[in-house]
């Protein structure tokens, strides 16, 4: 079992698990089963790391909540079959994930191949929506660049 697989059991058995510090909080209504508290037991590091925010301010919980979010307007709103509306939800995390945690580089230089403005007569335009900077990219270069990125 992983630390994401023991966190998903513990939630299946109606156990809210918070961190505080290095220490991983349970909240239930009836005790858990000991199957339970031992997969929490010892995958407490990484379900700590799993729900503590990363660099991007954004913890295991967010991004949930943000693919939940996504795949119910997709199928709601969109009329997708719950895979495809789950499918679009993902591509929409990736896209978030890419804009909070940017690679900036030199303005007027393509951070995939290096190469300057107007190289080949391509012009290098910005990636991202990030106060702190952008990825500079030539349009030839993106997909590959996000592919190298995902």
């Amino acid at each position: 079992m992983s630390a994401v697989e023991a966190l998903q059991a513990a939630r299946k058995e109606g156990v809210q698990l918070t961190i505080e510090g290095s220490d991983l909080v349970l909240d239930a209504d009836t005790e858990p089963p000991a199957t339970v508290l031992d997969a929490l037991s010892r995958h407490k590091a990484g379900i700590v790391a799993l729900l503590r925010p990363a660099n991007d301010g954004w913890s295991a919980d967010d991004w949930r909540l943000f693919f939940d979010e996504r795949a119910a307007i997709a199928e709601f709103d969109g009329g997708l079959l719950p895979p495809e509306a789950e499918t679009q939800a993902f591509e929409c995390c990736v896209a978030e994930w890419m804009n909070r945690n940017l690679q900036p580089s030199e303005p007027g230089r393509c951070a995939w191949c290096r190469e300057r403005e107007y190289a080949e007569g391509s012009v290098v335009v910005p990636f991202g929506t990030d106060s702190r900077g952008h990825t500079w990219l030539h349009h030839r270069c993106w997909s590959q660049w996000g592919q190298h990125r995902r």
